[in-house]
């Protein structure tokens, strides 16, 4: 909490007190392209923030991995990124936790007229993988795989990169296939090219039939806990302009300058994603569907994903209670 100090003279000694009007400040690390920019846009321009008991401080973070290194140093109070880095951070000592913003999750995609019908045919072709080896999209695609008695990581020409570039590297057919972020893939299906699986559906075929959110607000839980109340306000605040951009199309139109699309298609589409991704459950069943998901990435990638820990680790997910 960002508090000014007033002194007062009393019987001779100088006592700080803070001032009665302060408001706490949250501290935001986000990154330019990222979507709590569009939520920021939206409750300044719904006027939530006029009447919040709390201000924010969007402080730009130019990749996921800054905003990682500015949370650990205190820079920022809050950044987005995913439960599994949460619990890994828990392990090593920092006790981060998380509260999830959206269920959109990556996405398998091929041009509209592949003969790709299944992972079975991505046999002997290029597969982009946005994210790098350890992606968690590509670990859980491989476990598929090994469902289908398929070996993804030995029967694929993998090219690893930015989103951007692989996308570029699809269109212009150097590669076959790309599993890549939602948003990179929202600009793509836009474009004609054709889903072959989510996130969702790799999760749902491997047995496990809720909906985990990927990716949330991560955060020091001391912080939560000394801000609870204003905390929550913001994640109640966060809710209702993520469900005005998914209902109003005047509340929508006015933060598309920051979508990045070209067309009015990648828009839509675009749209439809963010707002299929909204969070609709996050209770104990969605926990213990992500500590099954956690147990499987852990042994996927062979403890470098996940660290150390077989397990997710306790206090991972904040509690408003």
């Amino acid at each position: 909490m960002n508090i000014k100090i007033c002194l007062f003279a009393i019987a001779g000694f100088l006592i700080p007190t803070a001032q009665a009007n302060e408001k706490p400040a949250i501290r935001l690390g986000a990154m330019a392209a990222g979507t709590l920019n569009w939520e920021l846009a939206a409750m300044r321009n719904l006027g939530l923030m006029d009447k919040a008991g709390f201000t924010v401080e969007n402080i730009a973070v130019t990749n996921q991995q800054a905003g990682k290194v500015a949370l650990q140093a205190g820079s920022v109070d809050i950044i987005v990124s995913d439960w599994i880095w949460t619990s890994s951070m828990r392990s090593a000592g920092t006790n981060l936790s998380f509260y999830p913003f959206s269920d959109t999750s990556g996405v398998l995609l091929v041009p509209a007229d592949s003969p790709i019908k299944s992972l079975a045919d991505l046999k002997g072709k290029k597969l982009g993988i946005a994210g790098g080896e350890l992606d968690k999209n590509w670990l859980l695609l491989q476990a598929l795989g090994q469902q289908q008695q398929l070996d993804l990581n030995a029967g694929v020409e993998k090219i690893y990169g930015a989103p951007p570039l692989l996308s570029q590297q699809l269109q212009e057919k150097r590669v076959d296939a790309l599993l890549t972020f939602w948003q990179f893939a929202a600009h793509l299906e836009a474009q004609g090219y054709r889903t072959l699986l989510t996130g969702e559906d790799i999760i749902r075929q491997l047995g496990i039939s809720e909906t985990v959110p990927s990716i949330g607000y991560v955060f020091k839980q001391e912080w939560a806990d000394q801000h609870k109340a204003a905390f929550k306000e913001f994640l109640s605040l966060s809710k209702q302009a993520h469900d005005a951009l998914c209902s109003s199309d005047a509340e929508w139109q006015k933060i598309l300058p920051l979508t990045d699309a070209a067309t009015a298609s990648e828009q839509q589409k675009l749209r439809l994603r963010y707002c299929q991704g909204r969070v609709e459950q996050w209770g104990t069943s969605q926990q213990n569907a992500a500590a099954k998901i956690y147990t499987l990435l852990h042994q996927l990638s062979n403890n470098k994903l996940t660290g150390q820990s077989p397990q997710l680790q306790a206090g991972t997910f904040w509690s408003t209670d």
